[in-house]
């Protein structure tokens, strides 16, 4: 069943988080124990992300310096697959624009249809950090609805050189996008942004996740504004709580939203992270009963640094 026929079947709001591939090398229990912690709670699906390859410098000797791109986060489409066995949910990778060409693209489509993972969240994803601007690689894709189109053509049973494939997939592909209820960074305005998700539906998007957010006001305005443009898909929240008196500054500058003025005075009056962690919990569980007094269909949570925290608020709405 894809993420959207489970969410028909449910009859109250479900809970999903997404977590990071191990640091290459670091082993895969860090990951384990994330996802142990928040497993109590019946996760409908659980996201991967994918991380693109980045340069990095090496010494070569003689006071020369080596430039090689290396990918610090391995794995995505093995740790859907490891999460998928040993925990028996819904694995959904993201498969992303960013640091990937065509032909690289075709083989993790091979790969998780021969794992029998069908389920996407289909992103451009973010810039390289050498790169003013985004820029996809040679032969890549510079958009997600772009990357939606080579997925679509696979379900057909067509290969990116044109070829057909002698077995048309049995189980095609479904996925997710991203929307955002503050806008894209990069949009010129809303109603431009709005219009792209509208886009990537029409491609065949079967749902959208939106950008972390601590204002519920922007996300049920965002809904309506989405609802009057005929966006029918549903439109899961994604929610990250507060940890550390820093992320004051670091979020709005990393992910391009707003922190409401209570939350921030509250933050600011803390004495310390612990105090920050606190109110950040009982933030987050006020958003989610709210967002569950709407009827949402899911509440999504990006469990990066936080599963702790989650799992409080877990306790409290679940």
């Amino acid at each position: 069943m894809s993420v959207t026929d489970l969410l028909k079947d449910r009859k109250k709001t479900a809970f999903s988080f997404e977590v990071l591939p191990p640091l290459k090398g670091s082993g895969i229990e860090g990951l384990w124990e994330t996802i142990d912690t928040l497993a109590p709670f019946n996760p409908l699906y659980i996201n991967i992300t994918t991380h693109r390859s980045e340069y990095a410098y090496e010494e070569a000797g003689e006071g020369l310096w080596r430039r090689k791109w290396i990918k610090r986060r391995p794995g995505t489409v093995a740790v859907a697959a490891a999460i998928k066995n040993r925990y028996g949910v819904t694995p959904v990778p993201h498969l992303v624009c960013s640091g990937c060409n065509r032909e690289e693209t075709e083989y993790a489509l091979l790969d998780l249809q021969y794992l029998g993972i069908t389920d996407l969240l289909v992103l451009r994803g973010d810039k390289a950090r050498h790169q003013r601007a985004f820029n996809p690689e040679p032969d890549g894709w510079p958009h997600a609805i772009d990357l939606q189109g080579q997925i679509e053509r696979f379900n057909r049973g067509l290969f990116e050189d044109g070829s057909a494939m002698e077995r048309k997939p049995e189980n095609p592909f479904t996925y997710g996008v991203a929307c955002y209820p503050e806008k894209h960074e990069e949009a010129p305005n809303c109603d431009t942004d709005l219009y792209w998700l509208e886009r990537k539906v029409q491609a065949g998007a079967q749902y959208a996740v939106t950008q972390l957010f601590y204002d519920n006001a922007r996300y049920f305005d965002f809904v309506r504004r989405a609802r009057e443009r005929g966006i029918g898909v549903p439109i899961i929240p994604g929610i990250k709580p507060l940890r550390r008196k820093k992320q004051l500054t670091v979020i709005p500058q990393t992910f391009k939203v707003d922190i409401p003025r209570e939350l921030a005075r509250r933050v600011d009056e803390c004495g310390d992270d612990r105090e920050v962690e606190r109110v950040g919990v009982e933030w987050c569980i006020g958003q989610c009963r709210e967002l569950m007094e709407h009827g949402v269909p899911s509440i999504h949570f990006y469990a990066m640094g936080a599963a702790d925290s989650i799992a409080r608020i877990a306790k409290e709405i679940y």
